[in-house]
């Protein structure tokens, strides 16, 4: 049995987590915060045997795609005082990690 973690953005995890329970896995989802940009994620956790876990990984990486992002930024100091000047980053995509359980007990 697998435990998987994926930690994506707010925007993509209604449909990621729709998805996966369409498809027969159980989801718990979790509010995060990023560290970056400080911005809200989810992390979702699910748990699978071993056989179903590209399948869930793949169903993620449907539902969570990478896109840019204007964002204000404050990492100019201009004469006494820092300027803010927009920054584009790349957000959404997931972070997934997959863990091995040793038990699992469901009361």
């Amino acid at each position: 049995m697998k435990l998987i973690l994926a930690i994506l953005s707010n925007d993509d995890s209604p449909a990621a987590s729709n998805a996966l329970n369409k498809n027969g896995f159980q989801v718990t989802k979790l509010a995060t915060t990023g560290g970056f940009l400080r911005a809200g994620n989810t992390t979702l956790i699910v748990g699978c045997e071993d056989e179903k876990v590209q399948d869930a990984i793949n169903i993620i990486g449907e539902y969570s795609s990478k896109r840019t992002e204007i964002v204000p930024s404050t990492a100019s100091y201009d004469i006494g005082r820092y300027a803010s000047f927009p920054v584009e980053v790349q957000v959404g995509g997931a972070t997934i990690f997959v863990l091995n359980v040793e038990q699992f007990v469901k009361l």
